[in-house]
């Protein structure tokens, strides 16, 4: 029978590719640490900047102003509300009302006069109102102002 040979490895081959493979891995972090540093200093967004561009206020366009609208509130009083509403510079078009005017019915009806008459909550009203109209007008009308406000 033949005698099985296997060839020996080359002397300071095992040791050399031991030696490898840890600075190849020290290359590696070396490199990544490099590049976390450099996003961190360089090109991290700052969160003030970000949070400042979240509150701006886009740049005013027309003002549409809407034909005032009866509502019925609660006891048999009614609210007699006129409406504008502020759109941005860059519109398509001008607003179409009737959503504004829909949202603002469904929001007012029921309330009480002395409800209205109070000014802190007549101003949290026109928030409301102004955030549920923003998804319909596709963020195109960002304010609402009252142009007429009485109650009977």
């Amino acid at each position: 029978m033949a005698a099985k040979t296997t060839a020996a490895p080359a002397e300071g081959e095992a040791p050399a590719k031991k030696k490898k493979l840890p600075l190849l891995i020290g290359v590696v972090v070396l490199v990544l640490a490099v590049a976390a540093g450099a996003w961190f200093f360089l090109l991290k967004p700052d969160p003030a900047a970000a949070a400042e561009a979240e509150h701006e206020e886009p740049e005013a366009g027309e003002v549409v102003t809407l034909d005032p609208v009866s509502i019925n509130l609660a006891d048999g009083a009614y609210l007699r509300l006129g409406l504008a509403l502020q759109q941005t510079a860059d519109a398509a078009h001008e607003a179409d009302g009737s959503i504004a005017l829909d949202q603002a019915i469904a929001l007012f009806s029921g309330r009480s006069k002395e409800e209205l008459a109070d000014n802190a909550t007549r101003e949290e009203l026109k928030k409301q109102l102004t955030e549920s109209i923003a998804a319909p007008y596709h963020e195109e009308v960002y304010k609402v102002y009252f142009t007429e406000f009485v109650t009977q």
